[in-house]
């Protein structure tokens, strides 16, 4: 295998490619990027076993062949070579990578070894503007699991009716969200990995322009002009979300949500290196007020609200409430308490169709 690239054309494509690279594996070749290079086009393909990621990129090609070589080191080398033009080819030794009168060489493993992937899925299908797709998934990724002690919650529960629902929690927080489709050819609900749709996110660069979604068999797969993506769905019931979403509310409040997301951060500063990183809220009489304390010192900051119902004083962390609020879009919010010690909902002030549980924490102060 002999071919000529853009240092940069390559660099992107082999870092795009790399994050479906195992990190921790017995397997050698399953750290490794997968490279094609036939007619004009180079494919690189990586996977991890549950996530697999294919780009393919115009190049000057000498020599057909394939070859396997590893991914982290690959990427990591390419990108300092963004502005030179770069030689790729076997030899005895493994990859020999020649710029400018340098020349480099990666060890590398036989294509052979590479695991075969099924890449044709297609069930069933929906089709979204990918401005929408991006749009939920950066409303409710955030809120998944990110350990292991339930992996279902490491995913996004996505139901394909009218609309698209999409449900994630990771035991101290909800987000619940919806985004229009175009077409789909059945009613169905999947539990996607967030980091399957933070990785397809990032393949979306015409908001406009229509994505399908193709499922089947345990498996979610999306392909774009130079691009597919093949993810394992993760099996289970998930939460429902009706058995945690409170029906009625004792205090609501509204406030300006720039204002309040400035005055958290303020107060966050100093709790920054605490565990729990927590603040107090105190709604009484028209006013927010908030709090944190630590070793460190204190906040106390006063924000203007309109407040309906009981008087209450409740604590959460810092980081949950800003990431549901810096998610909201609207410059007013809405915050239905029950209480010092039940979950609490934010929504847009005025469109409350979806909307952020965060649990609050007993005793923080």
């Amino acid at each position: 295998m002999k071919f000529v690239s853009g240092g940069l054309t390559l660099s992107e494509a082999v870092l795009k490619v790399s994050k479906a690279c195992a990190v921790r594996t017995t397997v050698p070749v399953m750290e490794c990027i997968k490279m094609e290079a036939y007619g004009e086009e180079v494919t690189l393909l990586a996977t991890d076993g549950e996530l697999s990621i294919s780009k393919t990129i115009k190049a000057e090609i000498f020599e057909e062949g394939e070859v396997c070589v590893p991914g982290k080191l690959f990427a990591d080398f390419l990108g300092k070579l963004s502005t030179e033009e770069v030689t790729v080819a076997t030899a005895e030794r493994g990859l020999e990578i020649r710029y400018r009168d340098a020349a480099t060489c990666l060890q590398t493993l036989p294509a052979e070894e590479f695991p075969r992937l099924n890449l044709g899925i297609g069930e069933r299908s929906v089709a979204m503007k990918q401005g929408e797709l991006k749009r939920i998934v950066a409303k409710t990724v955030f809120c998944c699991a990110v350990d292991d002690s339930r992996p279902i919650l490491k995913g996004c529960l996505m139901v394909f009716g009218d609309r698209l629902e999409a449900v994630a929690l990771d035991g101290y927080r909800l987000a619940l969200a919806y985004a229009d489709i175009v077409s789909k050819s059945e009613e169905s609900r999947v539990i996607c990995p967030a980091r399957t749709l933070v990785e397809i996110s990032r393949m979306l660069t015409q908001d406009e322009e229509e994505i399908t979604l193709y499922t089947g068999g345990g498996m979610l797969l999306v392909r774009t002009d130079d691009m597919t993506l093949l993810s394992r769905l993760y099996n289970g019931e998930f939460i429902r979300k009706e058995n945690v979403i409170p029906r009625s509310y004792t205090t609501i409040v509204t406030v300006n949500r720039d204002e309040l997301i400035s005055s958290v951060e303020r107060a966050a500063v100093l709790i920054r290196t605490d565990k729990n990183n927590l603040i107090t809220l105190d709604v009484s009489g028209g006013l927010v007020k908030i709090s944190s304390v630590s070793d460190f010192g204190n906040v106390f900051e006063t924000v203007s609200a309109k407040t309906e119902g009981v008087d209450t004083v409740i604590s959460m962390n810092a980081k949950f409430l800003l990431d549901a609020l810096k998610a909201l879009d609207e410059e007013e919010a809405t915050i239905s308490f029950n209480g010092p010690i039940s979950p609490f909902i934010l929504q847009n002030a005025e469109e409350k169709e979806g909307l952020y549980l965060i649990l609050p924490v007993r005793n923080a102060q």
